[in-house]
């Protein structure tokens, strides 16, 4: 194991050992700023491919970075992700509500049920990412895309020479409405859903504040839906509970569990997908010999989008798994009750699977292999989906402004503040204007 007094945290490692009075120096601390994503995953993995780590608040944890251990993981039943039942520090109440990541314990949804609860919520969203809806949806997509397009050379028109952030003004509302499309959210938004989808960088206090506000909004969508159903995943939720009213037990589900649902499509659909498109559009515009490439047809977009995923994954380092039994990953063993976090923008770079080279992006590499949507029972459900808008919005991004570029020199741009998500601040462009 590495030992903190080895990395460039030298001054946050002994900090947080001192806040959290922990005493074994051998222990890595994650930065919680996320400021170097794929230094932090390297230097994890050279320690061995489950380490044990320090999160933010002085709680101790494993991540696990290797690739083949990593989907051992993910596919093991051992781990659970349900922290009200299986992580003691939460259910004893030793965790303060100061905790960083107390929301991700608190969370009550698909995505931290185990068993037929999880799959039963599996089964109701399943249904809106099926081959058959997500081609669908192509022509919605292509339409938000095609709008944001438009915004964009509006603002460029209005200020000109000025540079644009590309991830506020172009990625985040493409990634925001194709999931408000699925969701059926009105395209006018009035409640202003669309604004606070995605992840929010925050206090738990304030974070708490804005859950509980997008959960109201979202409350009054389901009800809007319900006396005006659409063809839409809220709708279809409704349409599967008896009679299309709420119910409780191991029915369809109750219009809190609808909420949720909805709820987690909408942050879930946002984030990564927003984070995806911008490092796509970075990779490209720091490569000038593949983007010409792809630009003439060696290469597909596909396998540009594809790439990205396995070396810029949008989510780095997600909570929780909780070991229900003693696990041994790697030939490390892993105690009942752990948490365990996924470093999913380092699996993807892992030398044992994709060798020296792994860390460079290479869109003509034949074996693109990451774990970037998960593995096993709770993979993501709609990788389909996301692998399409990406597609379609950085395609003609480029096609229509092929003169795009970056304003800023590649090292000023900064992550966005969190060790969690993989992402960028902003990300300014200039030459937003169509060839003549």
């Amino acid at each position: 194991m590495t030992s903190g007094r080895r990395t460039p945290w030298n001054d946050l490692h002994r900090f947080a050992l001192l806040e959290a009075d922990v005493d074994d120096e051998s222990l890595f601390v994650i930065d919680p700023a996320g400021a170097d994503i794929h230094g932090e995953g390297a230097r994890l993995r050279a320690s061995g491919p489950v380490t044990r780590v320090l999160l933010p608040g002085g709680v101790e944890a494993w991540s696990v970075t290797g690739y083949h251990a990593a989907r051992q993981v993910l596919a093991d039943a051992r781990f659970a992700k349900n922290a009200r039942q299986h992580w003691p520090a939460y259910v004893n109440g030793d965790l303060g509500p100061d905790f960083p990541l107390i929301a991700w314990a608190r969370m009550d949804n698909m995505s931290t049920t185990d068993g037929e609860s999880h799959a039963r919520q599996r089964r109701l969203v399943a249904g809106a990412f099926s081959p058959q809806r997500i081609a669908a949806l192509q022509p919605r997509v292509e339409r938000a895309v095609a709008r944001a397009l438009d915004e964009l050379a509006a603002q460029a028109a209005e200020q000109p020479g000025e540079p644009i952030d590309l991830k506020e003004r172009y990625a985040h509302l493409v990634a925001a409405r194709v999931i408000g499309e699925l969701l059926g959210v009105p395209d006018s938004d009035p409640d202003g859903i669309l604004d606070r989808a995605g992840y929010i960088e925050s206090t738990p206090q304030r974070a708490a504040a804005e859950f509980a506000l997008l959960r109201s909004k979202i409350e009054a969508l389901v009800a809007a839906k319900r006396r005006t159903p659409g063809e839409d995943l809220i709708s279809d939720l409704i349409a599967a509970q008896p009679g299309g009213c709420p119910v409780t037990g191991a029915g369809a589900g109750s219009d809190a569990e609808l909420v949720g649902l909805a709820q987690l499509m909408l942050n879930t659909g946002a984030e990564p997908a927003r984070n995806l498109i911008t490092n796509t559009v970075l990779a490209l515009l720091t490569r000038p010999g593949q983007r010409a490439q792809v630009m003439g047809g060696e290469v597909s977009w596909g396998d540009v989008v594809e790439e990205t995923l396995r070396t810029d994954a949008p989510v780095a380092h997600l909570p929780f798994r909780f070991a229900t039994e003693e696990v041994t990953i790697a030939g490390t063993t892993i105690s009942p009750g752990d948490p365990v976090l996924v470093g999913y923008a380092a699996t993807g770079r892992d030398p044992e699977l994709h060798g020296a080279t792994a860390g460079e992006f290479d869109a003509r590499r034949a074996d693109k292999r990451h774990l970037a949507f998960g593995h096993g029972v709770h993979r993501c459900v709609g990788p389909a989906l996301t692998r399409m808008e990406v597609r379609i919005a950085v395609q003609a991004l480029f096609t229509r402004f092929p003169g795009v570029r970056l304003a800023v020199e590649p090292k000023e741009l900064v992550g966005q503040g969190t060790f969690i998500m993989n992402g960028r601040r902003e990300l300014p462009v200039q030459g937003l204007c169509a060839q003549p």
